[in-house]
């Protein structure tokens, strides 16, 4: 099945893209796409870590710890562009 969290991640290239026409490469894209990667991993292990395969459990915990990482350079690549996007948006400067 599909997991919600990559899905939805999807949706801001997409709206990106809608609006501009095109994307802008640098960290925040990057970090997202290494995100979902690590996502997907995570998930892929837990069918395999339900059958007691430590290796996968070590598989798993590490994609998410990593994924942690990536989601704190989101959180911090993503401010200034949610400020750029308000300003645009609302026409008023932050």
């Amino acid at each position: 099945s599909h997991h919600p969290l990559i899905l939805h991640s999807l949706q801001g290239p997409l709206n990106t893209h809608a609006r501009a026409r095109k994307l802008f490469p640098g960290p925040h894209l990057y970090a997202g796409a290494g995100l979902v990667v690590l996502w997907a991993l995570a998930a892929y292990m837990v069918p395999v870590m339900q059958k007691g395969n430590d290796t996968a459990r070590t598989v798993h915990i590490g994609a998410n710890s990593a994924g942690i990482g990536l989601f704190v350079g989101q959180v911090t690549s993503g401010v200034p562009i949610l400020f750029k996007v308000l300003e645009f948006t609302y026409k008023v400067a932050l």
